[in-house]
């Protein structure tokens, strides 16, 4: 499945927001430095999906704050 998704970094509270069927609003605390956001977003993904974090991966948008997102089940 492949998903769009909206990243805001440095976020005061973590959060995963449906917009559509394809589109989530996703807000992480931490910093978009060094790939951390990315790790975050991943790991939050991972969770909401209920799939291992090897299986959320970002094939589009690594340094953007739209993304697109494969999660693998």
């Amino acid at each position: 499945m492949k998903i769009n998704v909206k990243v805001l970094p440095s976020s005061s509270a973590e959060s995963i927001e449906k917009i559509d069927e394809i589109t989530y609003k996703v807000k992480v605390s931490a910093p978009a430095q060094e790939g951390r956001a990315n790790k975050r977003l991943r790991e939050l993904l991972a969770q909401y999906f209920k799939v291992s974090k090897g299986n959320v991966n970002i094939i589009a948008g690594e340094k953007a704050k739209v993304k697109i997102i494969e999660i693998i089940s």
